[in-house]
């Protein structure tokens, strides 16, 4: 092994504890530091696993700060590990500026395979995936609907990721934006014991949502324009 360490990037399940990869536990094990977006919830799989090694909480307020004394212990040759709180890091949540960082330092980053919501989505959706476009989080205020308006072009098949709250208000405005008979479906609580996926036109799923609240984490699939 070379005196420069790695960055491995890490996934974590997004429900099931046994999405979690052999590899993945092996690295966590062998790591110097695990960057972690929240300590507490991390702490949970950790022990689960039984993985005892030293945790740093890296999340959107700190990142910054983390990035530059991170950078500084894998050039002195330590092996540090990086998750976030379910799901593969730097998607829709912390983790791409420590990427950003060491790429630009030379470092070497691995990035593990493992569990992401999205994938799982589009492909029980029975939505067309073979070209797809991942919008994560819709811009909640400030050009939300300059955002929209931009989608209702757009040919391939959709991916946001979506809070339970906003759920309904958000299949409202893509339906009054991308059409009311536009294809979509709706997954949430992935790898859960409640996973569910409720497929139909837009103004199905807004009705239906209205009459049965959403919990849990959401990803939205929709048709792209001329399916």
């Amino acid at each position: 092994m070379s005196n420069q360490g790695k960055l491995y990037i890490v996934p974590t399940p997004v429900g099931n504890l046994e999405d979690m990869t052999f590899r993945a536990i092996r690295i966590l094990k062998e790591a110097d530091l695990i960057l972690a977006e929240d300590t507490r919830t991390s702490g949970i799989l950790l022990k689960h696993f039984e993985i005892k090694n030293a945790l740093q909480s890296h999340h959107k307020f700190n990142e910054h700060k983390t990035v530059e004394s991170v950078v500084t212990r894998i050039k002195a040759g330590e092996t540090v590990a990086l998750i976030s709180d379910a799901g593969t890091p730097g998607i829709s949540d912390p983790g791409f500026l420590v990427v950003r960082e060491c790429v630009r330092n030379g470092i070497e980053v691995q990035c593990l395979p493992g569990a992401t919501a999205f994938v799982p989505a589009i492909v029980a959706s029975g939505l067309p995936d073979e070209r797809f476009c991942f919008e994560g989080f819709l811009p909640q205020k400030k050009g939300r609907m300059t955002r929209l308006q931009a989608l209702a072009s757009e040919h391939r098949t959709m991916i946001f990721y979506e809070s339970p709250y906003r759920l309904v208000k958000t299949l409202t405005q893509l339906a009054d934006c991308l059409g009311a008979e536009r294809q979509a479906s709706v997954s949430r609580e992935i790898s859960k014991v409640h996973e569910e996926t409720v497929r139909g036109t837009l103004a199905e799923l807004a009705e239906h949502f209205t009459a049965h609240e959403p919990r849990g984490e959401i990803v939205i699939v929709v048709a792209g324009m001329n399916e």
